[in-house]
């Protein structure tokens, strides 16, 4: 049995869909939030109760006796942990919520791995941890020390802590570091889903920075396959890793950390043509300065990906916002 945490999320949703249509019975936990409308993850879980194979818990990860008592009854084999805060703006408003959720939440989560004999953690990373690295494309054998945000500071932790648990307790771990998500059922604070709805209602839309960005976008579909291809690989301790040149994607312990992105960035004003020519319809633009904690350009080295689990992300932009387009006029009756 496969535990999944943030089973009302975007990317959980997704992936649990994706289980129970390969036949896997699939827990799944979420706090169901109001960090965004309520409405849209519940629709998620209705889609998924329809499985039978489908059982939800209704928990927050802070409550260590609540996520304790998930593991002990059910007993999951693997857990791919994807519950977290997120949105990196929003850490600067409300850092609480990051520690919380992100730091004590994924600390209760190693705990109940730990305790419960997990055969594999697969968890969330985020491509944010480069922060002010330049070196292009990001590779997950990269320095990751200056994060520009509190959010991508959690995700680090988190990638700092699975590694104490696999070298203390043999707990194989696995982290993923995504690169800009989208796709049908995407998060309604994320641009495509903003640019969408502003553009169709004819309000201006946001541009900070005048644009002048590059993100990895890389489609939904894309992301579940690579979690879905990792779940049944835990790492083996690597026999090249050396002490006095530390290798921070690998280790001694059963510990590894991948990107999963498109390796194709695209510029922010052509990822808004590309959604004009999707809508049938031009944005009013409202060209802002940069945002506090947002990076300037994102671009993922997969070679690691695609060497151990023979796929790479692939999906285009243009076939991507094309498919998240009529999904939300679809979703949304626009």
């Amino acid at each position: 049995m496969i535990l999944v945490t943030g089973a009302a999320g975007f990317i959980g949703f997704h992936v649990c869909l994706h289980l129970l249509r390969q036949g896997h019975s699939v827990q799944g936990l979420d706090n169901v939030s109001d960090y965004y409308d309520v409405r849209l993850k519940k629709a998620r879980l209705e889609q998924l109760h329809a499985h039978p194979a489908f059982v939800f818990h209704h928990v927050d990860l802070v409550d260590q006796a609540a996520v304790a008592q998930v593991f002990s009854e059910n007993q999951p084999s693997h857990v791919i942990h994807l519950a977290a805060q997120a949105g990196v703006r929003y850490s600067t408003i409300n850092p609480r919520a990051y520690t919380d959720s992100n730091i004590t939440g994924f600390l209760h989560i190693l705990e109940c791995c730990r305790h419960h004999g997990v055969k594999h953690l697969v968890y969330a990373s985020s491509s944010s941890v480069y922060g002010l690295n330049t070196s292009m494309p990001f590779s997950v054998h990269d320095n990751v020390d200056h994060p520009v945000s509190l959010y991508a500071a959690t995700k680090k932790a988190n990638e700092l802590m699975a590694h104490s648990y696999s070298h203390l307790y043999a707990l194989p771990t696995t982290g993923l570091r995504f690169f800009t998500v989208y796709g049908p059922w995407g998060r309604p604070d994320m641009a495509l889903f903003l640019f969408t709805k502003a553009i169709l209602a004819g309000s201006p839309i946001d541009v900070f920075n005048a644009g002048r960005m590059k993100r990895d976008f890389t489609y939904i579909d894309d992301i579940v396959e690579g979690v879905i291809r990792l779940i049944d690989r835990p790492p083996a301790p690597s026999s090249n890793w050396r002490t006095d040149r530390p290798d921070s994607a690998t280790s001694q312990a059963p510990y590894r950390l991948y990107n999963i992105g498109n390796h194709s960035p695209v510029e922010l004003l052509r990822f808004i043509e590309i959604l004009e020519t999707c809508l049938g319809k031009k944005a009013v633009r409202r060209m802002l300065p940069a945002q506090a904690g947002d990076m300037v350009d994102t671009a993922a080295d997969v070679s690691d990906l695609t060497r151990d689990i023979g796929f790479e992300p692939n999906t285009s932009i243009e076939t991507g916002v094309r498919l998240f387009v009529e999904w939300y006029r679809n979703y949304y009756g626009a």
